[in-house]
């Protein structure tokens, strides 16, 4: 039986942890496949290399390793973790729901666990959820992790999409903290309207309007302030900005509108691509890991996509 959390003023990340896989795709290897170059590539979205999970590597594993990479970063037990979160669209199966079998995998015995899916918005969804569910004293710890495997659903003939994305899993821990503004007031909403521009094919493969995406990302900017704004600082304060890894212009262009000249800037999709709701907990953990992020700083998370979806807050760095 677990005791019943009690009710801090404020929720914090403890600790990070991601994982990539090992087989690297470098632009070089993809125009043997596509009608594309590495010029090209890089000038449209900036990506280098991307991370593709083995055929026999699923979300679920790769969240196993991220989670439990968070876990022991963090100091915490097992049995430390009331709830868990995992964030994805891309897992295979939809029941069962990948959280129990990682919580499980992971030493975690009968904590609460979900999947939620809110497309490339998913992380910061899931981390305003578990910092809501320890301040309500729902929870005492957390784990949060985002897992997608972008590679089984993209297509591979398709050089619009398939140069963009990549494969992994983010992760980190939330706990209480005496200090409200750790983990600040969400900004989220979405735009059902435009869901077609980001979706499926009748093959179950992704496809997307590139430029009206583009063009409704332009807006993320002011989401930003919003964010700022609910955390009680101004843009200036900002440390670090790690927004969706995207594509390397979308993030150059929201950094721009903000205003963040001295800010630390993640760039992980150069390495990494787009990783749909794993970029955010990936970017951030690395970072972290590089030691270019000092612990303390003040940190906005901003994330959007599929939905049309967004969701943004300031967080103190671990």
């Amino acid at each position: 039986m677990r005791h019943s959390p009690t009710r801090p003023a404020g929720a914090r990340i403890l600790a990070v942890g991601d994982y990539r896989p090992a087989k690297v795709l470098t632009n070089d290897d993809l125009a043997s496949m596509v009608d594309t170059s590495d010029e090209w590539i890089q000038s449209r979205v900036g990506v280098r290399t991307r991370h593709i999970a083995a055929d026999d590597e699923t979300v679920i594993d790769m969240a196993v390793a991220a989670g439990g990479k968070a876990l022991a970063a963090s100091g915490l037990e097992a049995d430390d973790i009331d709830l868990v979160i995992v964030a994805t669209w891309t897992a295979r199966e939809t029941l069962p729901s990948a959280a129990p079998t990682v919580a499980s995998r992971l030493g975690i015995a009968a904590p609460g666990a979900f999947d939620l899916n809110a497309a490339c918005a998913g992380f910061c969804y899931a981390l305003s959820t578990a910092a809501d569910a320890v301040r309500g004293g729902s929870a005492r710890n957390v784990l949060v992790i985002a897992s997608e495997k972008m590679s089984a659903w993209v297509d591979w003939t398709d050089r619009s999409t398939c140069v963009i994305f990549g494969d992994g899993a983010g992760a980190v821990v939330v706990g209480p903290s005496d200090n409200e503004g750790d983990i600040g007031p969400v900004v989220w909403g979405s735009e059902g309207a435009m869901a077609s521009v980001i979706t499926l094919t009748d093959e179950r493969k992704l496809t997307q309007d590139g430029q009206a995406v583009y063009r409704w990302t332009m807006g993320m900017g002011e989401v930003a302030r919003q964010a700022c704004e609910r955390a009680g600082i101004k843009t200036t304060d900002l440390d670090a900005v790690v927004a969706h890894q995207a594509n390397l212009r979308i993030i150059d262009a929201i950094v721009r509108r903000l205003e963040v000249p001295h800010a630390i800037v993640a760039t992980d999709v150069i390495e990494t691509g787009n990783t749909s709701a794993a970029s955010v907990p990936l970017a951030l953990a690395r970072l972290v890991e590089q030691g270019e992020l000092p612990s303390g700083a003040t940190t906005l998370l901003i994330a959007f996509g599929g939905g049309l979806s967004w969701a943004a807050q300031v967080v103190t760095a671990p």
